[in-house]
């Protein structure tokens, strides 16, 4: 896939960007339906060219979001040599650089947010509160809410099983399984649905 036919998933001015990031590699980008366990992946191909692989379903600044987090996989480990921890500080610092060079082609709203991010880059997206929030408003289903915004005692669906929400411990909310009397530790932006 060329660069030039990504346009449709990404916003406004990113080809000079991503033509600078991909100049001196062959990338194999996949576009793939939603996946809810990852939105991205980055793996080498034995031929000894890369592959990454996003979600179709992204709004278009988290799908460049998502690509610059992958192409930062790509250029560290070219830099830096395979033995590098995947979300080592040789990675942290190549995606840091590429999202503060990138920062215009984010919303001004946005912006703040990416900076703070940029400070110490996360592996899972879901690790940034602030970024999880902003990119869920565009996609607001009002039967979810977020775990965070729920009482104690309260019971709510997710995944199709009922829950009861029985305290925080620590950052993160315990909670019983209805079906099997499991308990589970859910992080405060999980989605669910409230039972009324």
């Amino acid at each position: 896939m060329s660069i030039q036919s990504l346009e449709k998933y990404l916003p406004p001015n990113t080809l000079p960007y991503l033509k600078i990031w991909f100049a001196d590699y062959y990338i194999h980008i996949k576009i793939t339906k939603n996946r809810d366990s990852k939105l991205g992946d980055y793996r080498k191909l034995p031929d000894n060219t890369h592959e990454i692989t996003l979600n179709s379903t992204l709004v278009p600044e988290l799908f460049f979001f998502v690509l610059t987090h992958e192409l930062a996989h790509l250029i560290a480990f070219e830099k830096y040599g395979r033995r590098i921890s995947p979300h080592g500080n040789e990675w942290k610092e190549t995606f840091r650089q590429m999202l503060l060079q990138s920062l215009e082609v984010y919303e001004e709203k946005l912006r703040p947010v990416i900076v703070k991010f940029s400070r110490s880059p996360r592996a899972n997206f879901m690790a940034s509160p602030e970024l999880v929030r902003y990119f869920h408003i565009e996609k607001q289903d009002d039967r979810l809410v977020f775990i965070e915004k729920l009482q104690k005692g309260d019971f709510f669906m997710y995944r199709n099983e009922k829950y009861l929400l029985e305290g925080l411990i620590k950052k993160n909310y315990l909670c019983k399984n209805l079906a099997t009397g499991r308990k589970y530790s859910f992080k405060p932006l999980a989605r669910v649905e409230k039972c009324t």
